[in-house]
Formats: structure tokens, C-alpha cells, sequence
């Protein structure tokens, strides 16, 4: 489902999360759009050794034949920047490494060094230094990265990520009319039919009109999942409610009972979309060849991180089962544990 978004848009580091999250907003509000921003991780990287959800772990991945720290290659190449500070596309890479890592105020400082070089003239770099202030606003979005969607808009009035982001900016500071006229000027670029539907709902919300119905992201399932699949019905403690809002991220993974090695498969909601299914199935496998179905027992989890980090964090809230698809392609979960 995410990589409907890739196609439709450019921008590499914040589309993979969008369109689920937008599902289950109603609502046009500051924060809410904030919710439906989210950054797509260096999977492998991040995820790799992620060990039980109450014990944090490394981040390492294995790459080829070796091993390589994610983040070791990332302070290389700010290193090698210092020494070459001219080094545009260099920049940019560093920023978009930042933001894949959650490392949102490096993000910004080095798109801003882009930005420079480039006299605030390239649009799709505008958008990225302004997904990295939103990204590291917490619950709103900051007047810097409004202006910098709007900058984006005015050097390319027909750019889709320049209509999206610009869009969202508009609705954060209240503007639904302009929002709403920019996304139906994204619909004009012929997105994929889902991304369309989520488009035409956000749309009718912002100019008050009668929100349309959009089909479900999977056909209904009854009894088992189809094989391959595991359908997650997610309910969510009272407790967790009170204690985390309604656009903390929840990660939800399959992985070898036990946790070792990084998770085969990984997807992600927001608090409020929640309870619901979720579906993970082999499109969600994170490495080549390592797919769900191969697998006869996995343990699925499901965690509310009150960080927003993909690692276990001390307040996060989760909950687990062991499934083998093959008897019971269906599970029930409620995240009601908390991580000490």
C-alpha cells in the first residue's frame, strides 16, 4: 500500500506513512495533520537485532558480505562534508540520511547548507527542509516549514510534492479552502485509485461536505487470512489512551519467536486509528527473500511508541502473540503493556 505513495511522489523520506494515517483522520486540525506525517525508515538498518519490546537493542544491518553501522556511515559522510562543504548532492543525501534516522534537527541543518548552495531555488529541497521542521515540531507545524512549502509551491506550482506539502502547511494554519485547491490540483496529476480515494476524503473534509466512504485497504477476511497473510485485530488498554495521543506511532512486526534477528515483516499506524485490522502479508517482508509465508510461527507485535523511535523505549505500550498462519491466519492483540 505504501509504495502506491512512491510512485505518485518523489520525496523518498516521508511518504511511506502518509496515506494509512490519513484514513483514519476526520478531522482538519493542526495536529491531526501532523499525524498523518511519517518517515520511512532505513528498515533493515533500524529494525536489525531489535530484540524483545521491553529490552532495547542495536541498530546494525548486514549488507553484502559484512556488516556496516548505519550510523557510522552517516558521521563518515558528514565528515567528508566538512572537508568539502561545497559538496551540494553530498548535503542532501546527509539530510535525507538524517530524516530516514529520525535525526530531525541534523536533517534541517543540512538541507539548510543545501538550500544555500543552491539559493533557495530547488523546490523538492524545500520540501525536504520543511518535512524535517515538521518532523522535529512535535504537534505542530512551525511557521519555517509552512514558508518553506510555500517557497516550494512558488517555484513549481505543479509539483506533487510541492502540492502535498503545501497543502498540509495550508490546513495547519487554517487555510482548509487553499488546502482543499491544492489537493485537487494534486488529483489532476492521475494518482493511483486508493491514493485518489484518500485525497477526495481529506478534500470533501476541508471544504465541509460529506465525507465519501473509501474502500478497505484488504477484502474482508473471514476465518484465516489468506496464506501468506496475518490479519491483526487491534485493540487499544484505556490506559494506553490516556497516556499516549492519538498520533503516536504504532509499529506493527512480525519476527522469529524470541526476537532474534531484525522483524520479517513491519507496517505502521497511527494511535488513532485504532482499534482495527491490520494486515501484514509478504508485501510488508523487509529484506529480499525473506518473506512471511515462509515462515510456520512468527510472533507479531504490536507497540505504541511514545517516542516515535522504531526501538523499544522506556513508556511505550505493546502487545504480542505467537501465530502460526498456517492453523490461525487471525489474532487478536491489545496494547496494554508497558515497556519499564
Amino acid at each position: 500500500m505504501f509504495w502506491l505513495i512512491a510512485g505518485l511522489m518523489s520525496l523518498a523520506a516521508a511518504a511511506a506513512a502518509t496515506w494509512p494515517m490519513l484514513r483514519g483522520q476526520a478531522r482538519s486540525t493542526a495536529a491531526a495533520m501532523l499525524t498523518i506525517v511519517a518517515v520511512i525508515g532505513l528498515a533493515a538498518g533500524i529494525y536489525a537485532a531489535n530484540g524483545r519490546p521491553d529490552v532495547p537493542s542495536g541498530r546494525s544491518m548486514a549488507m553484502d558480505a559484512g556488516s556496516m553501522d548505519i550510523d557510522a556511515m552517516v558521521a563518515s559522510l558528514a565528515a567528508r562534508l566538512e572537508q568539502q562543504p561545497d559538496d551540494l548532492e553530498g548535503w542532501k543525501m546527509l539530510g535525507r540520511s538524517y530524516l530516514n534516522l529520525g535525526r530531525f534537527d541534523e536533517a534541517s541543518a543540512a538541507f539548510e547548507r543545501a538550500i544555500a548552495l543552491e539559493d533557495a531555488a530547488n523546490a523538492d529541497t524545500l520540501i525536504d527542509y520543511g518535512v524535517a521542521l515538521a518532523q522535529s515540531g512535535g504537534q505542530t507545524i512551525s511557521p519555517k516549514a509552512v514558508a518553506a512549502f510555500e517557497n516550494a509551491i512558488r517555484l513549481a506550482p505543479t509539483n506533487p510534492n510541492a502540492l502535498f506539502w503545501s497543502g498540509i502547511g495550508a490546513a495547519n494554519r487554517g487555510d482548509t479552502a487553499l488546502a482543499a485547491d491544492r489537493w485537487e490540483q494534486l488529483l489532476a496529476t492521475d494518482p493511483p485509485a486508493e491514493v485518489r480515494g484518500m485525497l477526495t476524503q481529506r478534500i470533501a473534509a476541508w471544504r465541509g461536505e460529506p465525507v465519501p466512504a473509501l474502500p478497505a485497504a484488504h477484502p474482508p477476511i473471514d476465518g484465516n487470512a489468506p496464506a501468506g497473510e496475518i490479519a491483526i485485530d487491534v485493540s487499544v488498554a484505556d490506559g494506553a489512551r490516556r497516556a499516549l495521543g492519538a498520533g503516536t506511532t504504532v509499529f506493527v512486526l512480525a519476527r522469529t519467536p524470541g526476537g532474534g534477528g531484525p522483524p520479517i515483516a513491519v507496517t505502521r499506524r497511527t494511535l488513532g486509528e485504532l482499534p482495527g485490522t491490520i494486515t501484514l502479508s509478504d508485501k510488508d517482508s523487509m529484506l529480499p527473500g525473506r518473506n512471511l509465508s515462509a515462515f510456520e510461527e512468527v510472533e507479531v507485535v504490536v507497540r505504541a511508541s511514545a517516542s516515535g523511535n522504531p526501538t523499544p523505549t522506556k513508556g511505550d505500550w505493546f502487545g504480542s502473540a505467537v501465530v502460526r498462519p498456517a492453523e490461525a491466519g487471525r489474532v487478536g492483540i491489545a496494547i496494554a503493556e508497558v515497556v519499564p
